[in-house]
């Protein structure tokens, strides 16, 4: 991010971030803190802006500005004292903190053992569609033999007829009727 865009970030004046700075240079030595943008890097910048605002006298700065990395914000936030910037310098540390936390409970364990969870459990699904089927075949071909069995036996003479079973009424006849 750039000077005058962290500036505005923290509600200071861009040369107020930029002396901070200058105080406390050995914080920022290296690139991987920040670094000063060319002038042909901060020309290619302003090209980009097709309308300039040309209010007010010293709008824009004849000092190159600093470009700061992550690095850069963390440790310009704890050279800055500000409300804001205090503030911004706990949100990093607690982002910090975040990002350690999801390192140590790495979600791709987590991912991974719900995956094979989820195979285990196509397996058994599978094993059991498996016997369910094999239980259909077993019932489908029992009542095939069932059929032929009937079909055989229809096939077959008629079955004898059999006595009648129960109490069936005496029957009278007229012998019986003269002899009471």
């Amino acid at each position: 991010m750039l000077d005058f865009d962290l500036a505005e970030m923290y509600g200071i004046e861009t040369r107020t971030l930029k002396q901070a700075v200058r105080r406390n240079i050995k914080r920022f030595n290296g690139d991987d803190f920040m670094f000063e943008v060319t002038r042909d890097e901060y020309n290619s910048l302003r090209s980009q802006i097709v309308i300039l605002d040309i209010q007010g006298r010293g709008k824009y700065s004849k000092y190159l500005p600093f470009a700061f990395t992550e690095l850069g914000v963390a440790m310009l936030s704890s050279v800055l004292n500000s409300d804001t910037a205090i503030e911004i310098n706990r949100n990093i540390m607690r982002a910090f903190v975040a990002i350690r936390q999801l390192i140590l409970n790495n979600p791709t364990a987590q991912i991974k053992e719900i995956n094979n969870e989820i195979h285990d459990l196509k397996l058994y699904i599978e094993e059991v569609l498996t016997d369910y089927n094999d239980i259909n075949e077993n019932t489908r071909m029992q009542i095939e033999l069932i059929n032929e069995t009937l079909a055989e036996m229809q096939g077959k003479k008629a079955l004898p007829s059999r006595k009648q079973v129960g109490f069936s009424a005496p029957q009278y006849t007229k012998d019986d009727e003269s002899s009471q």
